[in-house]
This record gives C-alpha cells, sequence and structure tokens, in this order.
C-alpha cells in the first residue's frame, strides 16, 4: 500500500511546503488539494508543477476535488469544463485520478433513491468521457453528512456500478463512513479494483450531529474503529493507496513538518496490522 499525504492536513501551507514536507517526513505520495495547485500554475507552468513532483520522488495520488458535480441545472457546463481543466492538469504530472463529490440538493429528502442514483449514473458517465481521453479516474466519494445526496459505501457503490465505466470509480474515507452511518458490512460487498481511493481519519468524541470535517483527528486517537475498517479492506484485497485527510484546524497552526511526521506515525501503528505499507 502506497502511503500518502494529504494537502488538506496542511490547507494553510502551500503546495510547495506540502510536497517537501512529504519527502522530508518519508512519504512517498501526495493528495493534492486542488486550490493549492491552482494557486501555484498562476505563476508557474505545468513543467515546473511536474518538475516539483519529480524532484522530490514525490507520486501524486489524486487531484482533490471535483466537487458538487450533480443537481446542477444550468451550471452544470462549469462542472464539465472545470473537469477538462482539472484532468488537463492530471494528465500533465501522471496524477492518476480527481475525487469527485455528490452534490448538496435542498430537495434532497423528497427525492426518491432512484432519481439520485439516476442522476449520478448521467453525470459520471458524461464526465468520465471527458477524463478518459487523458487518461483520468474519477474516484466518487461519499459524504456523511446529512445534506449530502450519497452518504454510505453502499450508495456510492450501487452508482459506481450502474455507471460501469472502467475510469469510474469510489472513495472510502472512515470519517465519511463512521458520520454518515454506513455498515462495516458494507466494506465485504466492494470489489477492491473499483476502490480507486482510502482516505484514513479520526473523529473527535461527539454526537453525530456535530461532526464536521473539522472534527477529524490523528488516526487511532478517535471514536471510528478503525482496526475493524482496515481489517475489512485487507479482507477483500484492497491494497492500493491511503492518504491521511485531516480538516482539523488546530493542526494547520503547527509546523507541517511536524503534522506530517505525527499522522505517517499514527497511520502505520493503524495500518501495519492489516497492510504491506510504502
Amino acid at each position: 500500500m502506497l502511503l500518502g499525504f494529504h494537502g488538506a492536513t496542511t490547507m494553510t501551507s502551500d503546495l510547495e511546503t506540502d510536497v517537501r514536507v512529504s519527502r522530508e517526513a518519508g512519504y512517498k505520495g501526495l493528495e493534492l488539494w486542488a486550490d493549492k495547485v491552482y494557486k501555484y500554475l498562476e505563476s508557474h507552468s505545468l513543467a515546473e508543477l511536474n518538475a516539483l513532483f519529480v524532484d522530490n520522488g514525490i507520486a501524486p495520488m489524486s487531484l482533490n476535488a471535483l466537487v458538487f458535480v450533480g443537481f446542477r441545472g444550468d451550471e452544470y457546463p462549469e462542472v464539465q469544463a472545470r473537469c477538462k481543466t482539472m484532468c488537463e492538469i492530471a494528465q500533465a504530472i501522471n496524477c492518476p485520478m480527481l475525487v469527485t463529490v455528490p452534490s448538496p440538493t435542498e430537495t434532497r429528502w423528497q427525492l426518491p433513491w432512484s432519481d439520485v442514483v439516476a442522476e449520478y449514473v448521467t453525470v459520471l458517465r458524461d464526465l468520465a468521457s471527458i477524463a478518459a481521453p487523458h487518461d483520468v479516474k474519477l474516484s466518487f466519494e461519499f459524504l456523511g453528512f446529512g445534506w449530502c445526496t450519497v452518504r454510505t459505501p453502499r450508495g456510492a457503490w450501487e452508482i459506481v456500478q450502474a455507471v460501469d465505466r472502467p475510469n469510474v470509480g469510489m472513495t472510502v474515507d472512515c470519517a465519511h463512513l463512521f458520520a454518515g452511518g454506513g455498515l462495516l458490512e458494507e466494506l465485504e460487498v466492494l470489489d477492491p479494483k473499483k476502490v480507486f481511493a482510502f482516505h484514513l481519519d479520526d473523529l473527535e468524541d461527539t454526537c453525530k450531529e456535530a461532526i464536521t470535517d473539522y472534527t477529524r483527528l490523528y488516526p487511532g486517537i478517535g471514536v471510528i474503529p478503525l482496526d475493524e475498517i482496515c481489517r475489512r479492506m485487507s479482507a477483500i484485497g484492497y491494497d492500493d493507496t491511503c492518504s491521511i485527510e485531516l480538516f482539523q484546524p488546530a493542526y494547520w497552526e503547527l509546523d507541517p513538518l511536524e503534522v506530517a511526521r505525527n499522522c505517517r506515525e499514527s497511520a502505520l501503528k493503524v495500518l501495519a496490522p492489516h497492510f504491506s505499507i510504502e
């Protein structure tokens, strides 16, 4: 398993810092926060962006994220354009995928699930056709928040299966699995070849209604049953990539290298019983 750092874990740092601390902390990969990439490209070329990763020996694992892709109405052409731009960047730096995120909608609670599935099947097939010429995959990530249209592994997996495109898979995020009420057993039916990304994180001990991205913690010090999640992911044969995605503002105030090292140390304790780690 390739263990990578994540740009959201050091949100206030720039891309060059993320790459540097990833290398210095012993990682071989980095999941890129898209806004940092856009900022870097304001004053650098795509060739310089690629050289940043090559020179530091860091593999771009994914570009995060193509957000809120469904139920966009007249705004959908903006999603298509953003997908194309992100795919062009990804191709230039040998980044294999875009993390792709479902939308909130004011009418979620009135929507039949069949309508939700139909919307994302249509959208993901369309975006997959944009991504395919660039040799880029889309990793559809369920979000465990009440406002999201797709909240569980079983929901995302149903959609991915229905899309039936080789470059469309899904992301499993531990915090979203826990927050969204997904069952551990839902992981057991996943095809590991269609799980494109795995986000490792933990959560503060709070009621589920109070869970946000900002209540995330270093893996192993919170309430998520990470050992059981990892055991099930290993049992289905998953052994691809894993990044440590923490949106904890308290960590943003610390030295980025310290955070990167803390993340790696805590993640290895969680992952090592189940996976062979690069």
